[in-house]
């Protein structure tokens, strides 16, 4: 990785692990019930934490914890009703990025951009924020993989599966790890020495929503 760290955009630039743990309301976008987030930042020739955070997100009370979310995450309503709202806990979040500039780094980062985007009022740096997407990485470096989900790819890295699987923060710790063997092998390739290379490799733009039609705004009053 000596490469991408000689680059001084990439070295000046801290990476944000990021994960959200959701429930998924018919009708309605995804509710946020934990996020976990780890900076990282070059140092030495490598990827050193420079910092971290979680925290469980009450959602609105019409969005109930199913027994099956409650299955995959090992999340209950008991669990988030002492929790802030996600406004409280994204705002928390955002005051945290003290030290642009920033990539988020996320895997199936298309979903993390969503979460953020539905509550951009609350986390202005992370919702103007560039991401960077590990399945795009590995699909650069490890063509011809028969699945990209993260427990595969986690086997083909020989990353130790979290027992924890599907909670935010050890979810963001396998994901930094996977991140580090993918800049690696990709700078032995010669894929990538820089960031601009990394973003025209896996770089997403921030999701912006659309503005509210006057038809929604007069909906959501009744």
């Amino acid at each position: 990785m000596e490469q991408l760290t000689q680059d001084p955009r990439f070295a000046a630039t801290t990476f944000v692990v990021i994960d959200f743990e959701g429930l998924t309301p018919a009708g309605r976008p995804a509710e946020p019930i934990e996020v976990a987030a780890l900076a990282l930042r070059a140092d030495g020739g490598r990827l050193v934490e420079a910092g971290r955070f979680e925290s469980l997100i009450r959602p609105p009370a019409d969005v109930p914890v199913t027994p099956l979310d409650t299955a995959q995450t090992g999340i209950t309503a008991a669990l988030l009703a002492d929790a802030a709202p996600a406004a409280e806990v994204m705002a928390r979040l955002d005051a945290n990025l003290t030290r642009p500039p920033y990539r988020l780094v996320a895997h199936h980062a298309s979903t993390e951009a969503g979460m953020i985007a539905h509550q951009a009022a609350h986390c202005t740096i992370l919702a103007a924020t560039p991401l960077l997407d590990t399945i795009r990485l590995a699909k650069a470096v490890a063509p011809g993989l028969g699945s990209y989900s993260l427990d595969n790819l986690l086997g083909h890295y020989g990353i130790a599966k979290p027992v924890d699987r599907h909670r935010a923060m050890p979810d963001v710790e396998v994901t930094a790890q996977l991140l580090a063997r993918l800049l690696a092998q990709g700078c032995a390739a010669g894929r990538w020495r820089t960031l601009l290379e990394l973003d025209m490799a896996a770089g997403l733009q921030p999701k912006r929503l659309p503005p509210a039609t006057p038809e929604a705004e007069q909906n959501a009053l009744f």
